[in-house]
């Protein structure tokens, strides 16, 4: 039996198991919890406590979207209307907050996804382990490890004898045997389960890629003048005061080579200084806004290239079949680029590892770090721009980062090979 197919059985049922408590802990909680506090809402308490718990339920489906894509490669939209920009605070605000989630048509399929997560979901889960486990107690039957008293029943086998331990060890080897094959396509559909349950109907989708592409596009727009802006500013104060200051050296040069030849050859060697010093900030401008080695190898090797220079240990995979279109390959470079600046700042790290492969018509992109965690999509956050960078390509950003770490920030762009 391959070796790899008995690996992936293996964790696949411990990721059923994991699952399967996820279901039957979390989502019942979180869903009697969701229940008593929107009741609660019509004698007020609810009014305080229903944005909680929402929060709750939302953060327990985003972790659900965030293993989806990395346990099985199903993508689950995040659908979540965004809160007002400046919400009031006080009674006023609590009920605004309150009306809001209430008024999102995701809130509800949280809780649709809740009951299925309890039920349907907990139990496809919970048969990759309940296989592995069947075939194990199969086979220590015939080992004689379980010493059956009076009799035992196993599978409908009536166990009283070594030859029905035989015949149950014989059903326990076919289950170990049937595991190595669904249990990976158990967890899956798992997965799809809650997809179906959390993902928005099709009208919705529309209107919120509608929405999205127009924020998006504005956002390309701003974007672009910023950056032509900041390319300015660094000619106008770099490369350009350079060159001047080379011009009025050669006159100077022009005008002493005579009278003054020692004085002379000192400012060739300055205007030489100022002339490589202008080059140099002329490739490091050209590298800020397209990496040389990015148009000439790809993303992968450009990403490799970038984590030289980092001053964190750094581990590349890549598994890319092909060259990207330039201009998503320049987007995911430089989303990578602001995530590891801000581990290698802000995460206190010492290890991070970088995942970037293509699966399903979509570019996938990893990045996690040992650090302590507590990063977050917001107002002055570098992630606020890589995420508003992916969505100009309709691509999505996902971050999972506790408190105490690891911290892992997930990216997904859809795209076709050149």
């Amino acid at each position: 039996m391959n070796a790899t197919r008995v690996r992936d059985a293996l964790i696949a049922g411990a990721r059923g198991l994991a699952l399967a408590l996820l279901g039957f802990a979390g989502s019942v909680t979180l869903f009697v919890l969701s229940v008593l506090s929107i009741a609660f809402i019509t004698l007020g308490v609810g009014v305080f406590t229903t944005p909680l718990v929402l929060r709750l339920v939302r953060a327990h489906a985003n972790h659900r979207r965030l293993l989806a894509a990395q346990w099985s490669g199903v993508r689950v939209p995040v659908p979540y209307r965004p809160l007002p920009p400046d919400p009031r605070t006080g009674v006023t605000g609590q009920v605004e907050r309150t009306v809001h989630l209430l008024k999102d048509p995701a809130t509800w399929r949280d809780l649709r996804w809740l009951l299925t997560d309890m039920t349907a979901g907990g139990v496809v889960a919970v048969l990759a382990p309940g296989l592995i486990a069947e075939g194990i107690l199969g086979l220590l039957l015939l080992g004689g490890l379980w010493k059956p008293i009076g009799g035992y029943w196993y599978a409908f086998i009536p166990v009283y004898s070594w030859l029905g331990a035989f015949f149950a060890a014989l059903l326990g080897c076919a289950w170990l045997i049937l595991a190595t094959y669904v249990n990976p396509l158990l967890v899956r559909t798992h997965f799809k389960i809650a997809a179906v349950s959390l993902a928005p109907t099709r009208k919705a989708e529309l209107a919120q890629r509608i929405d999205r592409l127009t924020e998006t596009r504005t956002d390309a727009v701003d974007s672009s003048a910023a950056e032509l802006r900041r390319i300015e500013r660094d000619l106008h104060d770099g490369a350009q005061a350079r060159l001047v200051a080379m011009g009025m050296d050669l006159g100077t040069i022009e005008a002493l080579i005579e009278k003054d030849p020692a004085k002379a050859r000192q400012l060739l060697a300055q205007a030489r200084q100022s002339s490589a010093e202008a080059l140099t900030e002329l490739r490091d401008l050209v590298r800020g806004i397209h990496p040389p080695v990015l148009a000439e190898r790809g993303v992968g090797d450009a990403v490799r290239a970038l984590v030289l220079r980092l001053p964190v240990r750094t581990d590349v995979e890549v598994e890319l079949p092909g060259r990207l279109e330039a201009p998503v390959e320049s987007a995911a470079y430089f989303a990578v680029s602001e995530v590891l600046t801000n581990a290698v700042k802000h995460a206190g790290a010492d290890r991070i590892w970088v995942d970037l492969h293509y699966r399903d018509g979509m570019l996938r992109i990893a990045v996690t770090d040992n650090g302590g965690g507590g990063a977050r999509i917001g107002a002055g956050s570098g992630l606020t721009g890589v995420e508003r960078r992916l969505g100009t390509f309709d691509g999505v950003l996902a971050v999972s980062s506790p408190a105490g770490g690891p911290t892992m920030v997930t990216m997904e762009i859809p795209c076709a090979f050149c």
